[in-house]
This record gives C-alpha cells, sequence and structure tokens, in this order.
C-alpha cells in the first residue's frame, strides 16, 4: 500500500508518518508546503527509511499535486494539511480559507481525476481520507456529547472552514463517487506539537519562567486526545472504516484549561524544580477570554468503537506525563522553532 499524506510535516501529519514508518509496511509520501508550523525536524526517525519520501508542495496547486499522484500511485490519501490555529484565524481568516476550503477543493479535484483513471480493482480499494476537528460542532453545554450527527455549528473562522471542507469532502462522494472517509477528533497533544497550542505553549513558558497565559477563568473544557491513539484511529479508519462514513474521534479525557495548566505546573515541579522555592503555578497570569470562546467540546467516540475496535490507550494522566518529559528531553526541537519563528517575525513573515 502507498499512502498519500498531506501536511506530513505538521504534528498529527508527522505523527503518522511516523506511526506509519515504524509499525507498517506501507510506502509514504508527505506532501507539504512547510509553512511556519510544519517542519522535517519531527521526521529525522524516518527519513532515511527507504519507505519515505519528502515533496515540499502546495495543496493548492493542481499540477504539482497531479503530477505527484502519477508518480507516487497512491492507494490512499490522508488530507492532514491545514491552518488549524483558532487566535490566527481570528487574526487573518484569508489564510484558513485559501488553504481549507480553496485548498480542500483542490485536493479533491485532482484525486478524483486521478481515481477515475486507476483500473477498477484499484478504484474499489482507493480512499480519500480528511482529518477534521470536534470544533465544527460548536459549543456544547455542561451535558452531552459530540457525535457523528451531532448538527455543524461552527463559531470561529477556523471551525467555518474545516466545517466548510468537510461537506466539500462529503459532497464529492455523494456526487462523483469518490470513495471518502472523513474523521473529526478532539484536542490533541503529545510530542512534537508546535508550540502555540495550549499544552506545549505552557511547558516552554514554565521552562522560559514567563507568565502562562489563561484565557477567561480558565474554564473552557476540551477533550483531550494522545496524538499516538489518534492515529492508530486514523489507520484504523482508512483500513477499515466504511466508504462515506464519518467517524468521531475522542480521548475520553475531559478537562478544564486551568486543570491542564495546573497539572503541567506540578509534573514540572516535580521534574524540573524552579530552583528558586517557587511552583510553576505562581506563573499562572488570567488574560482577557478569546472572542467566541466555545465553552465545552466532549467526544462520544462509540462509533469507532463498536465498529472498527478502536480506543485510546492513554489516559490524561499517562499521556501527559509522556509529553512534559519529552519537551524537557528535546529542547534542542522546541527551542530551535521558537527562535526560527521570532526571526520571521523580524522579517515580517506570519
Amino acid at each position: 500500500m502507498r499512502i498519500f499524506v498531506t501536511g506530513g510535516a505538521g504534528f498529527i501529519g508527522s505523527a503518522l508518518v511516523r506511526h506509519l514508518i515504524n509499525n507498517t509496511d506501507y510506502d509514504v509520501l508527505n506532501y507539504d508546503k512547510l509553512t511556519y508550523a510544519g517542519t522535517l525536524t519531527s521526521l529525522k526517525s524516518v527519513e532515511d527509511n527507504t519507505r519515505y519520501q519528502f515533496m515540499q508542495g502546495d495543496i493548492n496547486d493542481g499540477a504539482k499535486l497531479k503530477a505527484a499522484f502519477t508518480a507516487f500511485q497512491p492507494d490512499i490519501i490522508t488530507h492532514l494539511a491545514a491552518e488549524s490555529h483558532v487566535d490566527r484565524s481570528i487574526d487573518g481568516p484569508s489564510a484558513f480559507i485559501e488553504t481549507n476550503l480553496v485548498g480542500t477543493y483542490t485536493m479533491l479535484q485532482a484525486a478524483l481525476n486521478y481515481w477515475r483513471e486507476l483500473p477498477p480493482a484499484q478504484q474499489n480499494a482507493f480512499r480519500f481520507h480528511h482529518i477534521s476537528t470536534d470544533e465544527v460542532f460548536g459549543s456544547l453545554g455542561e451535558e452531552g456529547l459530540f457525535s457523528e450527527t451531532t448538527p455543524y455549528d461552527p463559531r470561529s473562522p477556523y471551525s467555518a472552514t474545516k466545517a466548510g471542507a468537510d461537506h466539500l469532502v462529503s459532497a464529492w462522494g455523494h456526487t462523483y463517487g469518490l470513495p471518502v472517509l472523513i474523521t473529526n477528533c478532539s484536542n490533541n497533544y503529545g510530542p512534537y506539537h508546535f508550540p502555540e497550542k495550549l499544552i506545549p505553549l505552557m511547558i516552554v513558558k514554565c521552562l522560559a519562567g514567563e507568565a502562562l497565559p489563561v484565557y477567561g477563568k480558565g474554564a473552557n473544557i476540551r477533550d483531550w486526545l494522545y496524538v499516538d491513539d489518534h492515529v492508530r484511529a486514523l489507520q484504523c479508519v482508512f483500513e477499515t472504516g466504511k466508504v462515506g462514513e464519518t467517524y468521531a474521534i475522542g480521548g475520553n479525557c475531559e478537562r478544564k484549561n486551568l486543570d491542564v495548566v495546573q497539572v503541567i505546573t506540578s509534573i514540572l515541579d516535580e521534574l524540573h524544580p524552579c530552583g528558586n522555592g517557587k511552583s510553576y503555578k505562581e506563573q499562572i497570569s488570567f488574560v482577557a477570554d478569546r472572542p467566541g470562546h466555545d465553552a465545552r467540546y466532549a467526544i462520544d467516540a462509540s462509533k469507532i468503537r463498536d465498529e472498527l475496535g478502536w480506543q485510546p490507550e492513554e489516559t490524561f494522566e499517562t499521556g501527559i506525563a509522556k509529553t512534559v518529559l519529552w519537551y524537557l528531553e528535546n529542547k534542542d526541537w522546541w527551542q530551535d522553532i521558537i527562535k526560527r519563528t521570532q526571526a520571521d517575525k523580524r522579517r515580517g513573515i506570519t
């Protein structure tokens, strides 16, 4: 099997590539534009493997996609390339529309044209797997869970573009017969996470002695999914999922944002004390809430569990402990990224 991964230098994409190279015999082509959040340093451990290839490319470049599909001949396309940071979508929504909506359309057209030229047996085996988010469903109250039948209600430019992309994928399946799959996951965390999202940001700011900015009162709730559990679920879906179906993937680990930050500070207090006798908790600083900040996300993952046999292996306690330890032991990885990001900002690159 030959798997074409878009966004394979990003957080979830690189985890999927490492998983496939280390645990399967699939050939993998990583197709990534290498924007600010994509880094090939996340793939050092597999870059010399003969089953791994990298191609720098934009998902909006239809001609390059066509050439890549023709040369690589994928059996499966896993589409992870996306702009994904909500705060950035509020400040600059145009990049999210261009990548998440227009880019997904371009991917679908290129994949459809490629698929139509395949022999019947390969057509039947082919899959276009679109990886999305639970944020397309909006905000939950104190009770209830998102499921595959939850109505869409996106609240941010990011979630609106991902919702639109989901609908495009579904439409290309219904209208043109393209064998599509969609997954909507809860918040991922783990090693190699770009240090702008909550968990890696809090870890690196703790270690830098900086304030730990928590939106509002830190009461917003997220369902946390360890990234290695997520990529196992993705493999399960594109190998055994039913064409045209959507699968919700969650970690069964609901936590308030403030509780997440406090757990991180407690682990660091034990593994890497400040040295001044203080707790990292004293660095917590509450800041003005983000516009349109969804109150709660939580996933009902019973469909993928009951139909495909997947369930998470990590609890939040085991996963967050592994994550904090990884950032302590891999400072070079994230310090290089921070330096590069700061240099880009000085040059006016965003």
